[in-house]
């Protein structure tokens, strides 16, 4: 089992998404300290002062591609102009399945996989041991 997670953050504006991966991070035992954003704005705003202020920064960040105020996409493109000296591990979570999302997202250095929702406990347990 991979070393458990002490802060995963979750921005997403499904509240049955984010209730699902809450429960499996549970109930993996992988994590239970959660930060959770309904858009990009939302957790910009948090995470940029906690970049800034150099505090700790999330162990994952499961990202959403649509969502309204601000997207996935506005998201990082505005994150990765905060410079940090840790790096962000970003799972884009989506139920997009296009080809042109999934070039896009290799763009971002800060993206370490692209998942198609609904995300599973199978799923969950593949991705959590490459953090």
């Amino acid at each position: 089992m991979a070393e458990k997670i002490k802060l995963a953050c979750i921005i997403d504006d499904d509240p049955i998404f984010v209730f699902g991966t809450k429960k499996m991070m549970q109930y993996t035992g992988f994590c239970d300290t959660f930060l959770i954003f309904k858009n990009g704005k939302e957790a910009l705003d948090h995470l940029s002062v906690i970049l800034i202020e150099k505090k700790p920064i999330p162990d994952i960040i499961f990202l959403d591609i649509n969502m309204p105020v601000m997207d996935g996409w506005q998201f990082l493109e505005e994150i990765t102009k905060i410079d940090i000296s840790e790096t962000l591990k970003i799972f884009l979570v989506t139920s997009s399945e296009t080809q042109e999302d999934r070039d896009k997202a290799k763009k971002f250095s800060a993206i370490k996989n692209y998942v198609v929702k609904p995300i599973t406990l199978e799923s969950l347990q593949e991705l959590l041991p490459t953090i």
